[in-house]
């Protein structure tokens, strides 16, 4: 076992290459036994076992930085790191993060978890390094994925760190790509050559030559470099980064710690720009995810030794939102051909697989391209169409802009289908979704609506589809009754009265409304007796129902899963000429964990909210 004495980067440098490869099967193992029980993103972190080892094999870190896009490939990077001993607590309450960490270990330069930024951020490090002494001077690695190239911020830095020409490697693994015929042994042959000491203090050496001493030497000197570029471009992929001004080397075999590390190690050497391609398998060594590397991306709970999710059973009745907009955007799309459907990279997780699969002509994946998706559906909204942007809330952050310019300000009825809005749970800090109320509340010409159960969303996908405007639809990573009793006809920027009370008034937003619900049977058997109104709308709001129902009691109480500051209480608040607590998530970035536990941490719960509603009575009353 070698596993059991890596305490760092340090005991890499013990093993030997044989030694190495053993290690990466026993990480492998390890990383199976945890994610099958804590769930997590392990078709990605199982192809990137030989690189990681690799990468910290050759660098000296955490002096030198690894910085990793997105950063769901990155469990092997934090076993190699110290913190194997509590890897099993992998994204549960108060363990270990399932993504880069920067408050987790030194090791981590950032705390990641959206695509794109790894060339950017790694850029700046670079710039202010070479302000440092050379004493403290440090190599810079950015390591990203063929799903990143998606991403217009990413060309972003690359273009930009060839202009500069900083002293940068950055790693692309792609995962989609055949080995042969690229990884052949031309290619290898050649990559080995370029890649040589040699060969680069001779390139180097004839370069200078050239330019001290040859007329006109620039122009032997792109005649030297397009020879080099045009053998290169027989063989390999490498002539759109080399015009970005990186010297590209590969594609290598991911999996060949030999052929990895003496590569690293001989291009590390080499200044400027430099981009190694390597190409790995999803899911390497788990036959499961390999054979379905989609489904184990991001997997839950599930069996070692059969690959099947452990699917906790629901109650009869009972569907996810993502289910619920699952079936209804496709029997909508069944009578209206206008409608189209679009993601960013995730139809399976919006729900958007069953419209793929049944309207393939109408369905459009941009990548991880949320900003180019809105555009994209700007486009064509103004050609008729009824486009439904399908997307996670953390993600909608990305495509402000565009919500605001291509959207919102042309008028276009695009629909944003918002999915994980609030908590979502063990994916942690960078993916909760809780700002989206405070960013579109905001925006002129844009109608936003939270559903207070299954049926509800239903009739907010009905109605969206009929404004000729701008509409948000917020719903949380939730399961929810299919027949709901909150429901009654819906009508644009118009609330529901569900109770009236005489003592105070509560205004629930979405998934609180239900749990608003049931405080107010708790505080109803304590004497206390609350009015309930289901918000329905963020923008426009039902200030007439409001002012009515609040003007009738002297408490009033806001409940939103999102943070308070800025959010729907606030716009409430922003309206009335009485007092207003509230009840929502506090104005910080907030942490990994069960989204239950969560939920009862931050009392936004119905004991919580009771509690909430009970302590502020008492303390003016």
């Amino acid at each position: 076992m070698f596993l059991e004495k890596i305490n760092s980067p340090l005991d890499l440098k013990k093993l030997s290459l044989e030694q190495l490869g053993c290690l990466s099967a026993e990480i492998r193992q390890r990383l199976i036994e945890v994610v099958s029980q804590t769930g997590g993103h392990l078709a990605s972190s199982l192809g990137a076992v030989e690189l990681i080892i690799a990468l910290h094999y050759c660098l000296d870190t955490p002096k030198d930085k690894i910085i990793f896009d997105v950063g769901h490939q990155a469990y092997a990077h934090k076993i190699i790191t110290g913190r194997n001993h509590n890897f099993s607590t992998l994204r549960q309450y108060q363990g270990l993060s399932g993504f880069p960490s920067k408050d987790e270990s030194v090791y981590d330069p950032f705390t990641s978890g959206h695509s794109s930024s790894a060339v950017s951020l790694g850029l700046g490090l670079a710039c202010a390094r070479d302000f440092l002494p050379k004493a403290e001077q440090f190599k810079v690695v950015c390591v990203i994925g063929d799903g990143s190239l998606s991403g217009g911020l990413c060309f972003e830095g690359l273009n930009n760190t060839g202009h500069l020409k900083k002293d940068i490697l950055v790693v692309l693994n792609t995962n989609e790509l055949s080995i042969a015929p690229n990884v052949g042994a031309i290619s290898n042959y050649l990559n080995k050559i370029i890649s040589l000491p040699v060969y680069n203090r001779f390139h180097d050496n004839v370069e200078n030559f050239l330019k001290t001493r040859v007329p006109r030497g620039s122009r032997l000197i792109k005649l030297m470099n397009k020879f080099e570029e045009g053998l290169k471009g027989l063989f390999v992929p490498g002539m759109l980064f080399e015009e970005l001004g990186f010297r590209y080397f590969g594609p290598i075999d991911g999996h060949d710690l030999s052929a990895l590390t003496s590569t690293l190690k001989n291009i590390l050497e080499i200044k400027g720009p430099r981009l190694l391609h390597i190409v790995t398998k999803k899911g390497k060594g788990c036959l499961f995810a390999e054979k379905d590397p989609v489904k184990f991306h991001g997997i839950s709970h599930f069996d070692i030794h059969t690959g099947e999710v452990v699917i906790k059973k629901s109650s009869p009745g009972v569907k996810s939102y993502t289910d619920i907009f699952r079936d209804k955007i496709a029997q909508l799309a069944q009578s209206d051909k206008r409608i189209v459907a679009i993601t960013a990279a995730m139809p399976e997780g919006t729900g958007l697989d069953k419209f793929r699969d049944c309207f393939p002509e109408r369905f459009f994946d941009c990548g991880i391209a949320e900003a180019h998706a809105v555009c994209f559906a700007a486009g064509l909204a103004k050609q008729g169409f009824k486009p439904v942007v399908a997307v996670y809330s953390t993600f909608l952050q990305r495509a402000y802009d565009q919500i605001i310019q291509d959207v919102a300000l042309q008028g276009l009825p695009v629909i944003f289908a918002i999915d994980r809005a609030g908590i979502v749970g063990e994916d942690g800090v960078t993916h909760q979704g809780i700002f989206d109320i405070a960013y579109l509340r905001s925006i002129p010409n844009l109608v936003v609506m939270a559903p207070g159960d299954g049926r509800e969303l239903e009739q907010m996908l009905e109605l969206a589809l009929q404004l000729d405007k701008p509409v948000a639809i917020r719903y949380p990573r939730a399961e929810v009754s299919l027949e709901g009793d909150l429901t009654s006809p819906l009508k644009l920027g118009q609330g529901q009265l569900i109770k009236e009370g005489k003592d105070f008034t509560v205004i629930a937003l979405g998934s609180m409304v239900g749990e608003a619900k049931k405080a107010l049977e708790i505080l109803n058997l304590e004497g206390l007796s609350g009015s309930l109104i289901n918000a329905r709308f963020v923008a426009p709001l039902d200030m007439e129902l409001i002012k009515r129902v609040c003007g009738e009691t002297k408490f009033i109480f806001t409940i939103e899963e999102g943070i308070r500051d800025a959010g729907f209480g606030s716009a409430v608040a922003g309206q009335l000429n009485k007092p207003v607590e509230r009840i929502g998530l506090p104005f910080e970035f907030i942490p990994h964990g069960a989204r239950g536990l969560l939920l009862e941490k931050y009392k936004l719960t119905a004991s919580g909210i009771a509690a909430n509603i009970r302590q502020v009575i008492k303390n003016n009353g």
